[in-house]
């Protein structure tokens, strides 16, 4: 039954009419932007004037839920999976990483003869094989981790006058960060545009990610208005004012380079807000402390807040224009089906979790079925990364919300979830129980641990980080000042059998500070190794033979005070056979 699906979803695809015009698509994605964060959507502060014309103008989903986190919303909206099943549910620890096996909306375009570029936040793997050059994407402007300034981002970026990564390389670029970011794709979509073939953008900012940092002439209209977070928020309403000018830079050269009318323009956010209220992750905002278009919860939460987010579709070439509001649940993997139906590409044989929206798009939701969502994240309620059913969960419906399994809520009753009324409807958490209960049992086996491959000739040495530590309890640390207190493993897999130096550091290299210990210790597999800690040595050295296959690499400092932690920075570098 699942080939002959696979067999006619091909066939279909092959004569949908809509192939032969081969729409380029821009898929902007900003970070940590709510649904209430912009003017269009009933925000009585900030201004979004461009935002606003592309709402005015566009299909938008006003159903439309991701997850509450950054890494499980990009790896769904890059599979058409559940995050669970690809295995990135978390942004830390170790479970930012896909598996291998998963194929990516970057790959699905590249094969379909289409220019593939990220600029931006990627959040799904520093290392290879999980890095965006890895997973289909042949332009790569983008910083590591999940916020410039963590952890494995480079040393000393602060979102003015940074460094990226670019194909392959880091390079020193002038200005604002997202300023930056469209700049990379406005250089990629006018060489591509000058092609035949169509192309394919992510446009990922890592704004309004926290710290919250932007030009004072952007942050100044909103000083007296929002002042909650300690004036943190005039500074996000600063920087998502800084974006809606960049997407007005971008749709001006869409029309003067002619690519507006053939280019399907997205624009979404990965999850609810951080910065536009005040309040518990679960409460309804207090007055004068934001806005958050009447929902309960902000990013973190499995409320509604914490994951119903704007999603416009504008394609004049395609009809897709007018300024129609589809009031349909959608999820974010939704995303990857739909554009293989929009483009008219081959589906390589993916089952997907999510489903074409192309119908709704149309205008036809005669037989649209009822649907049932699941979306959980792992590592709430005091941050344990055990896989655990229930915790931080929700199932959705047209009607219902089913929270952590025993709160339920007449969503169309009660937008602001503020009465539970399961105690009214057990039947219908019984049937929502159930559902989840398949879910659980199909995607929970993938939440297994994914590894960075060492020894493989397109990432050589790798440098591993303290975000990436495999911890079964809170978050590791993503900024450092002092030494850490606790450590954990690195899952790795060994690509070749042979000798490798192995440099445990406090600070990465070009940061040029000493480490602050007296003695280090190394352990990989069955082989432990320590040394002393020379006086100003920026990195401890070990050079061992590993054999290839599975391995656990676990470091550890002690400070003149007794206390052990890990090296932040661990550099695997192979030398030879």
């Amino acid at each position: 039954m699942i080939k002959n699906f696979i067999l006619l979803y091909s066939v279909i695809a092959l004569f949908n009419p809509l192939r032969a015009i081969q729409p380029n698509v821009i898929f902007i994605l900003t970070d940590d932007q709510g649904y209430g964060d912009l003017s269009c959507h009933g925000n009585p502060i900030l201004k979004t004037p461009a935002l606003d014309r592309l709402y005015s103008e566009s299909i938008r989903f006003t159903d439309m839920h991701v997850n509450s986190f950054c890494t499980p919303t990009r790896a769904s909206i890059m599979t058409g999976h559940y995050a669970t099943r690809t295995g990135a549910y978390r942004t830390s620890s170790g479970r930012s990483l896909m598996h291998k096996d998963e194929v990516t909306m970057a790959e699905v375009f590249r094969d379909n003869g289409y220019a593939t570029g990220i600029f931006g936040k990627w959040h799904l793997g520093d290392n290879y094989p999980h890095r965006p050059q890895d997973r289909g994407f042949e332009e790569t402007l983008w910083h590591r981790c999940g916020g410039v300034g963590q952890a494995s981002d480079y040393w000393g970026n602060d979102y003015f006058d940074d460094v990226y990564e670019r194909n392959g390389n880091f390079e020193l670029f002038e200005g604002y960060c997202t300023d930056v970011f469209f700049d990379g794709a406005l250089d990629f979509i006018k060489k591509k545009g000058q092609s035949e073939d169509p192309f394919f953008v992510y446009l990922a900012t890592n704004a309004p990610h926290t710290p919250f940092r932007v030009a004072e002439e952007y942050e100044a209209p909103y000083k007296e208005v929002a002042q909650w977070r300690n004036g943190g928020a005039a500074k996000f309403y600063g920087m998502i004012a800084n974006i809606d000018e960049n997407v007005a830079r971008l749709r001006e050269k869409l029309k003067d380079w002619s690519l507006e009318d053939n280019t399907i323009l997205i624009f979404m956010t990965d999850n609810g807000t951080a910065g536009g209220v005040e309040m518990d992750t679960d409460a309804l905002p207090a007055e004068g402390m934001g806005y958050n278009a009447g929902m309960r919860g902000r990013k973190a939460s499995v409320y509604d807040g914490g994951h119903r987010v704007p999603c416009f579709f504008f394609w004049p070439g395609g009809k897709l224009t007018g300024g129609r509001d589809v009031g349909t649940l959608a999820a974010g993997y939704d995303l990857l089906p739909t554009l293989i139906d929009l483009c008219g590409l081959r589906n390589p044989n993916i089952i997907f979790d999510g489903t074409s929206l192309g119908p709704l798009l149309r205008g036809n939701s005669r037989d649209w079925k009822h649907r049932e969502l699941v979306l959980q994240y792992q590592g709430g309620n005091g941050f344990t990364y055990l896989p655990e059913p229930y915790r931080d969960s929700a199932v959705l419906t047209q009607q219902w919300r089913l929270i952590d399994g025993n709160k339920l809520f007449d969503i169309e009753k009660d937008p602001s979830q503020s009465e539970d009324v399961s105690a009214k409807y057990p039947e219908v958490v019984e049937r929502l129980r159930k559902r989840y209960e398949v879910w659980w049992e199909e995607v929970s086996p993938r939440m297994s641990p994914i590894r960075v491959h060492l020894g493989n000739p397109a990432e050589n040495p790798v440098l591993l980080t303290s975000q990436d530590w495999y911890m079964p309890v809170g978050n590791p640390p993503l900024k450092f000042d002092k030494l850490p207190k606790q450590t954990g493993p690195w899952m790795v897999e060994v690509e070749r059998a042979g000798r490798y130096r192995i440099s445990l550091c406090q600070w990465p290299l070009e940061a040029k500070r000493p480490i602050l210990a007296k003695s280090a210790r190394l352990k990989i597999g069955k082989q432990e190794k320590s040394a002393s800690v020379k006086s100003g040595a920026l990195s401890v050295d070990f050079e061992m033979r590993l054999s290839n296959g599975y391995a656990n690499l676990e470091t550890f400092f002690t400070n003149e005070s007794g206390e052990v932690g890990g090296a932040y920075y661990t550099y695997v570098e192979f030398l030879e056979e």
